[in-house]
């Protein structure tokens, strides 16, 4: 009887820090994505610190030396990409009027057809709604994409993120294993070893899954980026890039992007090997992602389900914005693990077996 109030006591003391955990998240989510993103980059580039220790080298010069490489090769393409998109904005801009002329002549069939059939309907005005809006939208989406590329999410998170972000990042990288072994410290003695067995199950999977599936997302916006560039299509490495990037929402990523491409390229091209020289990008693309990117570098065996990482990404994101999205998988791979912990002990619980 005593042994069942002090199981209840803990499980409440558990449940008291994991809710309060959780508010504190949500309350501080505005401040707390460089110090996640810091986090996760650690957490990213420890492997390759631990190969630099093998070496011979101290954790810090380790720490320092895979720092210098990240900076060194990511800004550079970062402020190229960067100029190479805003170029193709301010030129899809001037294009716009082209554009909007293209696509009425292309469409006028459909009102003379419609007109045809239908002679009360007034084809005039339908004509001039459909081009003042669609030239409208166009030009209002080029000028946001353009104002988030040039101007930032924020100036005040942009800052934050350059120079916060890579101090956490260092810190958590040099720090990553006295972390890990402090925190070990703290598991409680009875159930060290099961929660020693979930933690390593925990990261295995999001190793697997997040390593993976970054590496798969870069590969495939850089093949999206080249393919479009290649075929000739306006915008198409921002579109490209960004298709591939956010194929870590599945089918997300590779449907807004074919979406996006085929109407520019309709309202671009007037032959149609052109269009369909970017369907076959996108179907390349795709080939490419589900024989050869996706089971090489992420694997079938980490054990998140296409619907519940789908699933954990909307609703981080409505929470929690992009903080949200950056821990969603992570929180899904926690959630996952223990579920499944819970229901092999559900399994043999007297609560199953009826004893």
């Amino acid at each position: 009887m005593f042994s069942s109030k002090k199981n209840s006591y803990n499980w409440l003391i558990w449940l008291t820090v994991f809710v309060l955990f959780c508010l504190a998240v949500y309350i501080l989510r505005s401040v707390l994505l460089p110090f996640v993103a810091g986090i996760i980059i650690g957490y990213l580039l420890d492997p390759v610190a631990d190969k630099f220790q093998k070496m011979g080298l101290s954790r810090t010069w380790a720490t320092v030396i895979v720092m210098l490489l990240v900076i060194l090769l990511f800004f550079p393409l970062l402020f190229l990409l960067l100029g190479v998109i805003q170029g193709q904005i301010t030129d899809f801009l001037l294009a716009v009027p082209d554009y909007i002329a293209a696509l009425m002549k292309k469409i006028e069939p459909v009102f003379y057809e419609l007109q045809s059939k239908f002679p009360d309907i007034d084809a005039e005005k339908i004509r001039e709604y459909i081009r003042d809006n669609m030239s409208n939208a166009l030009k209002v989406t080029a000028k946001v994409i353009g104002g988030v590329i040039s101007g930032g999410f924020a100036f005040v998170n942009v800052i934050s993120l350059l120079l916060i972000t890579p101090v956490v990042a260092f810190y958590m990288l040099r720090d990553w294993d006295t972390f890990v072994t402090k925190v070990n410290g703290l598991l409680p003695r009875r159930s060290k070893e099961s929660i020693e067995k979930q933690a390593s199950e925990i990261n295995q999977i999001m190793a697997n899954f997040i390593r993976g599936q970054l590496s798969v997302c870069v590969l495939l916006g850089c093949f999206y980026a080249v393919g479009l560039y290649i075929v000739g299509l306006d915008l198409g490495i921002m579109i490209g890039f960004i298709a591939g990037i956010i194929s870590f929402i599945p089918y997300v990523g590779s449907i807004s992007g074919f979406v996006v491409s085929m109407c520019i390229a309709f309202a671009q091209f007037d032959e149609i090997g052109r269009i369909l020289s970017v369907v076959a990008v996108f179907a390349v693309g795709q080939f490419l992602e589900g024989n050869f990117l996706t089971p090489k570098l992420v694997g079938d065996s980490v054990g998140l389900h296409p619907v519940w990482v789908m699933f954990a990404l909307l609703a981080g994101g409505v929470l929690l914005g992009f903080l949200g999205l950056l821990i969603a998988v992570p929180v899904a791979a926690i959630i996952g693990v223990l579920v499944r912990h819970a229901i092999e002990n559900y399994k043999h619980s007297s609560l199953y077996l009826e004893d």
